[in-house]
């Protein structure tokens, strides 16, 4: 499986924040849209991503105020990114290897979406799924082979 597949599914749709804007509006749009991280991002240029992570790490933990910090004093660069005809397994081992849980998917250095690691386990659960009832049909004869 591929991570275009997964994209064909979930959806292109790529949130993302300036990085002039503040933590405080990054925090609240990944609230509002019950999301775990941000892309950061300049016209169409990517620049870092933005987590719930970095928030704890950058701005809590070193006492400073989200409401005047700006998100390109926090964001993580040097991004590890994917093209849509990656494996998912091996962006799951890129993720796991790298502790990372989200993956900008770039195609001519554009953005195309994000996987997350919940994306991945969904999809490769799901093919599991299908390939167990498979098994069950093949096994009882109902199979249509």
């Amino acid at each position: 499986m591929l991570i275009q597949h997964i994209l064909n599914n979930k959806g292109t749709e790529v949130f993302h924040i300036g990085p002039k804007q503040t933590v405080y509006e990054a925090i609240e749009k990944m609230a509002s849209k019950d999301i775990g991280a941000l892309l950061v991002m300049e016209d169409d240029k990517l620049l870092g991503i933005i987590t719930e992570t970095d928030y704890r790490i950058k701005v809590i933990l070193k006492g400073r105020a989200s409401k005047t910090t700006n998100v390109e004093k926090i964001m993580s660069t040097g991004l590890y990114c994917v093209k849509p005809n990656e494996k998912v397994e091996t962006c799951m081992a890129l993720m796991t290897d790298r502790k990372v849980r989200h993956l900008p998917v770039l195609e001519d250095d554009r953005v195309k979406g994000v996987v997350s690691i919940g994306d991945l386990v969904k999809a490769v659960i799901s093919k599991q799924q299908g390939e167990i009832h498979n098994l069950k049909d093949y096994i009882t004869g109902t199979y249509p082979g």
